[in-house]
């Protein structure tokens, strides 16, 4: 017996009971396949950025078919900022984001570049565009008296686009809209 324990057999003895080992583990442990993507409800954010924000607040109208609100955050210091993430049709990023902070230092954060590519007709606006090749980021950008908004992230350009083409304003006083669909009552 202690000639098996040593030299080469003695190796591949304990590298296969420690492979065994290794297998039963991950056969035992559960496992899901499934994705799981955070939902989140942003009207109560959006709530509390029409009270303080000195802007009007943009909101996607309808949210587009297959994306998920997985993010939402107000950052109240200095400026009102405001950022919606989504995970997309295609399970991309992306991030809409508005803020009275001025343009071009927004815009450049949040694009990582301030190299403007081109420009593109959004619902009657002309949007700029961003490009960052190595992070793989799009960027659309809207300068606007008093707020800038920026579409950005890893999406292509075609769901960014929808994206900024949902956006509706939403002025003081109104109600928001609904961010995620209401499923039906059961029956």
């Amino acid at each position: 017996m202690r000639r098996f324990l040593e030299g080469f057999y003695g190796y591949a003895f304990a590298v296969l009971f420690c492979l065994a080992l290794v297998g039963v583990f991950l056969l035992v442990t559960p496992q899901s396949r499934t994705e799981h993507i955070p939902v989140v409800d942003y009207s109560m954010t959006v709530a509390e950025l029409r009270r303080v924000a000195p802007y009007e607040v943009r909101v996607p109208e309808p949210v587009p078919a297959g994306w998920v609100p997985n993010s939402s955050s107000v950052d109240k210091r200095g400026h009102v900022t405001w950022r919606l993430g989504f995970a997309t049709a295609q399970r991309e990023h992306a991030t809409l984001a508005q803020s009275d902070e001025p343009a071009q230092a927004f815009a450049n954060r949040l694009a990582n570049s301030d190299k403007v590519t081109g420009t593109r007709q959004i619902a009657g606006q002309a949007w700029q565009e961003r490009f960052r090749s190595d992070k793989n980021q799009r960027t659309l950008v809207l300068p606007a008296p008093g707020v800038t908004v920026v579409v950005t992230g890893t999406a292509g350009w075609d769901e960014l686009t929808a994206l900024a083409a949902s956006l509706k304003p939403l002025p003081k006083g109104t109600a928001p809209p609904s961010p995620v669909p209401s499923s039906p009552a059961p029956s």
